[in-house]
């Protein structure tokens, strides 16, 4: 599925070059939420991660041509767009926060918890991946999710919730694997 995702990703950049705005309606489909949760952890405000991916998504259309699939793959080169933004957003000083306090830091990333714990419960009551998930040891679904709802690194799930990096990493590996068994 990746491979697919990949060669899709190729193929809508070069309908960009060519002008078909069904190649940037394909791109923003298949990335355009973890797009914006990449500007997000970077910029940590929604408004300035969104603004970041709008502003990314006419770069891309414009620059398509720019792509080299000899130089990497076509995903990597969307995500280092959207990177490059917001980090250009953060040198020129527009994620100015107005309280730098360590409360806000923590409300924030409770606020974040949230969002992606949420994810979990809004599936369906009878489906079988929230049946799976509720199986698993809490700590586990939480690093879970966090990776894959989230967006999160291992090193970033690690330091949340307080963990050995290594210790986060086998217990997403362990967890992905009985969701697997699970699943199955």
């Amino acid at each position: 599925m990746a491979s697919d995702r990949s060669t899709d990703l190729e193929a809508a950049l070069a309908a960009c070059v060519k002008g078909d705005r069904g190649g940037l309606r394909l791109i923003f489909d298949l990335e355009g939420g973890r797009l914006v949760a990449v500007a997000q952890r970077i910029l940590r405000r929604r408004e300035l991660a969104e603004e970041v991916v709008q502003e990314a998504f006419i770069r891309i259309w414009t620059h398509a041509h720019q792509f080299s699939p000899g130089r990497g793959s076509a995903r990597g080169w969307i995500y280092a767009v959207v990177r490059n933004r917001a980090l250009n957003m953060l040198r020129d000083g527009k994620r100015e926060d107005l309280v730098a306090d360590d409360r806000l830091e923590t409300l924030r990333d409770a606020q974040q918890m949230d969002e992606i714990m949420s994810a979990w419960h809004k599936l369906d009551r009878d489906s079988r991946l929230r049946e799976c998930l509720g199986g698993l040891e809490e700590v586990r679904r939480r690093g879970i999710l966090m990776a894959y709802v989230g967006g999160f690194t291992h090193g970033e799930i690690a330091g949340r919730l307080k963990l050995p990096l290594g210790t986060a990493k086998s217990w997403i590996r362990r967890g992905l694997l009985s969701l697997r068994e699970c699943m199955a």
